[in-house]
């Protein structure tokens, strides 16, 4: 594969794993009315925009090796 593929690659799945620890951190919705706090979270995207962030990073130090 060729170095600037697989650092583009890298750049790709460090923002993207990156971003859905983000989103899986902070709060989606929150409301505060007087004493009462409520916070929601749907983490579905988060999840998956982590697992496609490590599987980026997988394919930029795997992907071209040759033995």
């Amino acid at each position: 594969m060729n170095k600037t593929i697989k650092m583009i690659l890298l750049i790709v799945g460090v923002g993207l794993l990156g971003y859905g620890i983000y989103m899986l951190v902070a709060p989606e919705t929150a409301l505060s009315i007087g004493p009462l706090d409520v916070e929601t979270q749907d983490n579905n995207n988060a999840y998956i925009t982590i697992g496609l962030g490590l599987l980026t990073l997988m394919i930029s130090f795997v992907g071209g090796k040759k033995s």
